[in-house]
């Protein structure tokens, strides 16, 4: 089971590039993989009746006791047919329904797959909080799934609807899952279910599990997602509407039925709000002339029936719960598709737009009554079967005294005749003949003979449903199983049981359902308007709208677009909270040394005669330059600390933070003030003075407080002896708390992200390779298409393509230089780029490699091949990046940050822990002994995002906004 839940992933993550190739047939091979779920659970059948239930188990976050554990007793394995077999059906149809198309498929076929993974593993784990995180991996898939067509606003609107409802559904839920596992010390299901809990924060917990169910299934009030979904195509409704994602939370109440069914809130909440659920469903299918919308809001009413029988709470209930799943699941996606495969052929699922469909199509007409007569619960069929075990077990607990017994019986009964109402109405509005308002007989809508391969799985899917009715003995001794686990009962599935009430029920409903359909076209009370001035829809985006005000509001009182507001009220509150910490610690011992070296005060006292210049400079880039010598003067104090590698990376970082700001402040006014003069000075003085005056205060009183050992002390030894290394800050940094270190550089490539988002406009030009081009397009263009990828090489007509009579010439550099006017080139700075580059890039490949032992690492020799950028940038102006690394930074970005994560991940491949070391050792001729880390690869992601991210913002801050300044220089 773990191996086929595999099999999914794999599967998923190959049919993006497949379909590139092979277009809708994809969908043949996406097929492959719940056909390996069905044809394991079939072979498991044996098994599983006769009480051997396959069990896997793979321990995964051991201090929490949470296990990767798949356990197929009958209720998963009934649930596994459905969504594996179901599943095949509807991917075999996809290949039909999206022929002639190729925006997408891929995606759609890969997010399919993923999606019927999810639900294989909802139905199988054994663990809770598994189950849970399964839960909301189908809500996201679902929402890729709904809103496939993502240019329309009708899709996005309905995808984020039904992800934000049944997310919401989700966390309550999942509070209701961790309380369940802390009170029975266990999250495994089966073991929660032989010795269940109980008490009143038991209850509270069940009912968070009920909250869940019913998002995810559509019961009110959280009903109104699902017609809303139909925005999605036909397959995406057949398959996660019908037989797998609303059945999610019919299956967590199946599974939680047998042991928490007699808990004080669960009968009542599921009988009345999934009776409520249904007879709103069918009388909503009534008012509606979209035949996805009749079968949308049919299926709510039908997922509201089978949520209250299966969670009833008693054997017989249970028997005919998991058969109404069942034919639910066989009726309903034949309903689907029969609907795809007409509004694929007339372009319309508008009943009043559709006359006289039945004497063309009578194969699909046949296939469409078969199920809908399923649904409405008539003989032989597997619907019938279900409803009338459903109306005997209810009867026989409202006869025994059962106020509930007598409320879910009533209400199933009329609910039933609105079944039948609706399915009536559907097979009339897809292919029966219709009259105008005058009366008069429309017109036959013309219908094109779709392909012979698209009535194939509605046709499979109406067969089991006969099938199922006519071989319902054999469903009965394999359903069985389940329904003991509920409790004592007598009844057992047949096709006739004599004439008993429940026939009578069922010929009523059926009956009734006929003179409802009929009365409700002589009245036209379809086409009247609302029955109720709102809906829940209309409660759910009046919530997002007031949320969305809210924020608004909230957003205009303290976002001023003022950024000394928001630095000052930061201050504010760190002086405020900083202070109350210190008050309240009270005890303080305070150790101060004058210095510990005579040119530390000498430092000191340059950085704040810095400090204070800055605050009076009148210039910006002046401010910048005397914030950036307070930079310089900690380098100072690292190295007389003996910190080199601190020393190294500050300066280095001050140099680029530098270069970073000039490039900004070519887009502001020189002059502090122009625009908008300095307020509140003497605020502004007073909060610097506090904020500095209580951070002193704090590292003053920090290092008197220490009353253990420090860790750093063994720091020395453990990177030596455990990190092979002799650098302690790269060691640790790579090695002894490299989480830490890969947290950090996922927020490198955020704000690389984030900047570049800000600065790109349209699209993100990464690759500015303008320069080239313009040389290249002075050569014929014969000698262009030949040399397309040859190189550039100087010669004493200037800068040419590579030929073999120049073969001999220097390679060009700078070739950027060529794009900028004369009097912005400078000779000398040519000059010096030519000769330090190279120069900067090995050592920055030395410092990536030497730093595990001496003064460097990644994070150092990144900044320096980041700066030898800086110096083509300048030289040679924006095309020079495009020269200079040609490639995005969000590659840079990327691989680094993928080669830091494998890092981490490889050692688990070989049963070890995250960022276990490896070390190779070997005596290398003329080298002598050397050593070589696996944490060294860490070192090189690290370098690699550094890169990555000084490149990004040489390519916003620098190459972007100058080709911005340009085009507005010339409009």
């Amino acid at each position: 089971m773990l191996a086929i839940l595999a099999v999914f992933g794999v599967v998923a993550l190959l049919l993006h590039p497949l379909a590139r190739v092979l277009g809708a047939r994809v969908f043949y091979v996406a097929a492959l993989a719940p056909l390996a779920g069905l044809v394991h659970a079939i072979a498991m059948t044996g098994r599983v009746h006769s009480g051997s239930i396959p069990f896997e188990s793979y321990e995964w976050i051991r201090p929490l006791g949470i296990e990767i554990s798949m356990r197929m007793d009958t209720l998963s394995w009934l649930m596994t047919l459905i969504v594996s077999g179901v599943g095949v059906l509807v991917v075999v149809y996809c290949a039909v329904y999206f022929r002639g198309k190729k925006d997408g498929i891929g995606r759609f076929a890969a997010v399919l797959i993923a999606f019927a993974g999810a639900m294989y593993g909802l139905v199988l784990t054994d663990d809770l909080i598994m189950l849970v995180m399964f839960w909301e991996m189908t809500s996201v898939l679902s929402y890729l799934l709904i809103g496939h067509a993502f240019t329309r606003a009708a899709s996005r609107r309905a995808a984020l609807q039904a992800l934000m409802t049944t997310t919401l559904g989700g966390l309550v839920m999942f509070v209701g899952a961790v309380i369940l596992v802390v009170s029975a010390d266990t999250t495994s299901i089966a073991a929660m279910l032989e010795d269940p809990p109980t008490g009143a924060l038991i209850d509270a917990a069940l009912v968070m599990l009920l909250v869940g169910a019913f998002s995810k299934s559509a019961i009110f009030p959280f009903h109104f997602w699902l017609p809303g979904a139909m925005a999605a195509p036909t397959p995406v409704s057949a398959y996660l509407h019908a037989a797998a994602m609303v059945k999610a939370g019919i299956y967590l109440l199946a599974r939680f039925a047998p042991g928490f069914a007699d808990a004080a809130p669960w009968q009542p909440l599921l009988v009345s709000f999934g009776i409520f659920t249904m007879l709103l469903g069918g009388l909503q299918a009534m008012r509606e002339s979209d035949l996805k919308r009749i079968l949308a809001y049919g299926t709510v009413s039908q997922l509201g029936f089978i949520a209250m029988v299966v969670g009833y709470g008693e054997r017989d209930t249970a028997l005919a719960g998991i058969a109404l799943v069942l034919a639910h699941a066989l009726f309903k996606a034949a309903l689907f598709l029969v609907v795809g495969i007409i509004d694929r052929q007339l372009s319309t699922r508008d009943i009043r737009r559709i006359s006289g469909v039945f004497r063309q199509a009578p194969v699909l007409a046949v296939v469409a009554t078969i199920a809908a007569a399923s649904m409405a619960g008539v003989p032989p069929l597997l619907g019938f079967v279900a409803k009338e075990a459903a109306l005997t077990a209810l009867l026989e607990d409202a006869l025994a005294g059962s106020v509930w017994g007598w409320i879910a019986l009533v209400g199933v009964v009329i609910g039933s005749m609105l079944t039948t109402a609706y399915a009536i109405r559907f097979v009339w509005g897809a292919f029966g003949r219709k009259r105008d308002a005058q009366g008069e007989r429309l017109p036959d809508t013309a219908w094109p003979d779709p392909p012979l391969g698209f009535i194939f799985s509605p046709l499979v899917l109406a067969a089991l449903t006969v099938a199922g009715g006519l071989a319902v003995p054999a469903l009965d001794l394999v359903l069985a199983p389940y329904a003991d686990t509920a409790g004592e009962g007598h009844y057992h599935l047949a096709l006739w049981h004599g004439l008993e009430p429940a026939l009578g029920l069922s010929a009523l409903a059926l009956a009734a359902g006929g003179g409802i359909f009929w009365l409700v076209n002589a009245t036209g009370w379809d086409r009247t308007g609302r029955i109720l001035p709102f809906q829940a829809q209309d409660v759910y985006y009046l919530v997002t709208r007031s949320v969305d005000r809210l924020a608004v509001a909230v957003t205009r009182r303290t976002q001023r677009g003022s950024l000394p507001v928001y630095v000052g009220t930061i201050f504010v509150v760190l002086v405020a909270a900083e202070l109350a910490a210190l008050i309240a610690g009270g005890g303080w011992e305070i150790h101060l040394d004058a210095w510990q070296h005579p040119v530390q005060p000498v430092a000191a006292a340059i950085m704040i005669a810095a400090g204070l210049l800055a605050v009076r400079a009148k210039k910006r880039f002046t401010g910048v330059v005397l914030v950036s010598v307070t930079g310089l003067g900690m380098v100072v104090l690292f190295i007389l600390s003996g910190a080199p590698d601190l020393a190294t990376t500050q300066v280095l970082i001050e140099t680029v933070t530098l270069v970073a700001f000039s490039l900004v402040l070519r887009r502001i006014p020189a002059r502090l003030g122009t625009h908008n003069g300095s307020a509140g000075r003497l605020v502004r003085a007073l909060i610097g003075v506090a904020v500095g005056a209580t951070m002193a205060v704090v590292a003053v009183v920090a290092t008197g407080a220490r009353i253990a050992e420090p860790v750093s002390t063994a720091w020395a030894e453990l990177a030596y002896e455990i990190g092979h290394g002799k650098n302690v800050v790269n060691v640790a940094l790579v090695d002894l708390r490299g989480w830490d270190t890969m947290g950090e550089l996922s927020v490198l490539v955020l704000a690389a992200t984030g900047v570049a988002s800000l600065v790109f406009v349209t699209a993100r030009g990464d690759r500015l390779t303008a320069a080239r081009k313009k040389v290249k397009s002075k050569v014929p263009a014969a000698a262009r298409r030949a040399a397309r990828r040859a190189p550039l090489v100087e010669t004493t007509e200037g800068i040419r393509v590579q030929t073999p009579e120049n073969a001999d010439h220097p390679r060009a550099w700078l070739i950027g230089g060529q794009a900028m006017s004369a009097r912005s080139r400078a000779l000398m700075l040519e000059v010096v780029v030519r000769i330090l580059f190279h120069t900067l890039i090995v050592v920055s490949i030395y410092l990536v490699f030497a730093g595990h032992n001496l003064p460097g690492g990644g994070f150092a020799g990144g900044l320096v091949a980041g700066l030898a950028l800086v110096m083509r940038y300048v030289a040679g102006g924006p095309y020079e990046l495009g020269v200079a690394a040609p490639t995005d930074a969000g590659h840079l970005l990327g691989g680094g940050l993928a080669i830091a994560v494998g890092t981490a991940l490889a050692p688990m491949l070989f049963g070890l822990d995250p960022l276990t070391r490896a070390i190779w050792e070997a005596d290398v001729p003329v080298l002598g002994h050397i050593e070589f880390v696996s944490s060294t690869f860490f070192d090189i992601g690290v370098y690699l995002v550094v890169i990555g991210l000084v490149l990004d913002v040489l390519r916003s801050l620098g190459a972007e906004v100058d080709r911005q300044m340009s085009e507005g220089a010339r409009a």
